[in-house]
Parts: C-alpha cells; sequence; structure tokens
C-alpha cells in the first residue's frame, strides 16, 4: 500500500496591496461624486451594547466575556478582544462565577437557565427592540397562537426568539418557503419578524401568506426596527443615480447584506459590500462617476471615513450627504451594570462626549 499524503492548509501571508494609480482607472463621461447616504452606522441598539462592553471593562477590568459577538462587525469585535474582551460561542465556555455579556440580537430563556445554573454574572446588552419581539412571541404564545417568524436560520436573533416558545413559532425564511409552508391552520394566527430584514422581501413574505392564511393578524407594531429602515429607505434614494454603491459592513450583518440587495434592486448598476475600505477593488471604479456609500447598522463611522478617503485618491471629492431622515434615539445602559456603576459613584449615562443622539429611553 502506498504512503498516504495528507492536505494542509497553511495560512496566506499578508502582502500589502499594490492599488492601480488612478490614471490607469478609465474615466466616465460625468463628473465624479459621492453620494453620501444617511441615515448609515451605529444604531441606538448597536451603541448601546458597544458601550456596555466597554463600560464593563472599564468599571470590572478584563477579561468580560461575551456570548457570540456583541454586535455583528469584526472591526469592532477585534477591539474589544484587543481591550480584554473574550468572545465565546456559548456560556459553558465562561469559567464558572464570571461575568458574561449577552449580545445585542438576545438570547433564548434556555441560555438565560444556563447563565443561571453556572453562577454567572450576566449583562443583557439585547437590543430593547429584539426584546419588544421576545414579549410579543411570549404574549401570543400564552394566547394560544401560531406564530410565523420570519427570519433567517441561524441567526442569533432568531434563535433566541424562537427559544421563546418553540412548541408555537414556525420560521418561514423568504416568499419561496411561504409559498409551500405545510402547517396546521389555526384560528389563531399571527406573525413577527426579525428585525433587520429587507422591509420589501418581509412584506412580500408576509402578503403571500395572507393570502393562504387570511386569518393571520401583524403584531401590533412593526419589528423591523426603524435603522434598519432608514438605512434602507436612504440607499433607496441614492440607488437610481449611482453607477456604484459601496456598503460598508460585515458578511454575518444581516442589515449590510440587505442594503446590498436593496441597491440593486432600486437601479444601482453595481453593489459590493466590504468589511475594510482595503478591500473596495479599484477595478469598479472604470466608467464609474457617482459612488454611493453607506454603511450597516453595526459599522463605526471611522470605516466609512477611510473609504471616502480612498475614493477621493481616486478623483471622488465631492461629497453630497444625502438624508432621508433624522435619528435621536439612544438605549439606556442595560440594568444590571447601570445598577452597579451608580453604586460606584459613576455615571450611568450611555451618552457617548460629544454624541448627538439626545433622548435616552430606560
Amino acid at each position: 500500500m502506498g504512503d498516504v499524503t495528507t492536505a494542509v492548509n497553511l495560512p496566506v501571508p499578508s502582502v500589502p496591496r499594490v492599488r492601480k494609480d488612478p490614471s490607469e482607472i478609465r474615466q466616465p463621461a460625468g463628473e465624479k461624486k459621492v453620494l453620501l447616504a444617511a441615515p448609515r452606522g451605529y444604531c441606538a441598539g448597536v451603541d448601546r451594547a458597544v458601550i456596555a462592553v466597554e463600560r464593563a471593562l472599564e468599571h470590572y477590568g478584563a477579561p468580560i466575556y461575551v456570548r457570540k459577538e456583541i454586535v455583528h462587525n469584526r472591526h469592532v469585535v477585534d477591539t474589544l478582544a484587543e481591550r480584554g474582551a473574550i468572545f465565546v460561542d456559548e456560556t459553558s465556555e465562561v469559567p464558572e462565577g464570571a461575568r458574561v455579556v449577552f449580545s445585542a440580537h438576545g438570547v433564548s430563556p434556555q441560555v438565560h437557565a444556563e447563565a443561571a445554573e453556572r453562577s454567572l454574572d450576566t449583562i443583557d446588552a439585547t437590543c430593547p427592540l429584539v426584546t419588544k419581539v421576545h414579549r410579543e412571541a411570549i404574549r401570543f404564545a400564552r394566547d394560544g397562537y401560531s406564530i410565523l417568524l420570519v427570519g433567517h436560520a441561524g441567526h442569533e436573533e432568531v434563535e433566541g426568539t424562537m427559544g421563546e416558545a418553540p412548541d408555537h413559532i414556525t420560521l418561514i425564511q423568504n416568499p419561496e418557503e411561504a409559498r409551500t409552508l405545510d402547517i396546521p391552520e389555526s384560528d389563531k394566527m399571527v406573525w413577527i419578524s426579525q428585525t433587520t430584514l429587507s422591509v420589501d422581501e418581509t412584506m412580500e413574505t408576509v402578503n403571500i401568506l395572507k393570502e393562504r392564511f387570511p386569518q393571520l393578524i401583524a403584531p401590533p407594531s412593526d419589528d423591523i426596527c426603524y435603522a434598519t429602515q432608514n438605512r434602507q429607505v436612504a440607499v433607496k434614494k441614492i440607488a437610481p443615480d449611482a453607477d456604484l454603491v459601496i456598503v460598508v459592513g460585515s458578511a454575518n450583518s444581516s442589515n449590510s447584506v440587505r442594503l446590498v440587495e436593496v441597491a440593486l434592486e432600486h437601479g444601482a448598476k453595481a453593489a459590493y459590500r466590504v468589511d475594510f475600505a482595503r478591500e473596495v477593488d479599484e477595478e469598479w471604479f472604470n466608467d464609474v462617476a457617482t459612488v454611493g456609500v453607506t454603511s450597516g447598522a453595526s459599522v463605526p463611522e471611522t470605516l466609512v471615513e477611510d473609504v471616502i478617503k480612498l475614493l477621493a485618491e481616486y478623483g471622488y471629492g465631492e461629497v453630497d450627504e444625502v438624508r432621508t431622515a433624522e435619528e435621536d434615539l439612544m438605549f439606556s445602559l442595560p440594568r444590571e451594570l447601570r445598577k452597579d456603576l451608580k453604586a460606584a459613584g459613576q455615571k450611568t449615562s450611555n451618552k457617548r462626549d460629544g454624541a448627538d443622539r439626545q433622548h435616552e429611553i430606560v
């Protein structure tokens, strides 16, 4: 018998990217400019979650454990890890008696129970808008409803929501699944949704469900969060005039991925998602006069600024901000953290120095 060889994957060494000179890019007929969508970037729930980890590190000291990524953004996670946050997939990886932060996407009752069994000190940084959906699921299940959850399998938010009432909730991921859904029909049916979906696709799915189940009712208020909707509306505004749209956001960020889809659906000739400016391919600029730029709800503004600087190097120095809504909402820090900060005589406000959000919701 001959020798058996085993393939080994070796890490590819990083090589500084050598970009083309701007003179090598085909120039468009019209003037070059950037349409910068607003609102963009951090939403109130993400801001709250990130600040919660930062303040926890300052107050308690490292390490602070975080279950899952606090928000879906590589830069944010890497930055917090450098400061002493330890990211884990499950509470079983957290040492007994340690302190753990639950991410903005929320967790199921089972996770809370596991944390209690391990005597973990928990800080629940779940976005209040996700908590709202959890409470809806609990209430509708208690009232005997069959709940249809529009969302994506495997997303932490969906796992947390389904965990509130697993015997009552059925997941529908897209219009195709809505057409083929096979469940016992009930007189009491309601739909709820993941907060970070495409508004248009969600309503397409819901309309199909309503055609099949006329008794299906809607939640008392919209589940898709204000920030997701606002960022999609802003992209819809710039897309028809954009030869290219660049969305800054991570691959596991549902709302960032949706922004690319929305841009293409509403007239952008091309659209791409990048985590960092270094991932932008200058070949995208060939024959491009107008570049649209936006970012997902978990993206710090510094990453957008890096893309704007790169665009300026290639002649896109004119930047026009296109604003479709104002945002001034701010959520207070998690209750557990506020209590400890107050006891220590430290400020409990979530407001960053220089922040422009004025209305803090407790």
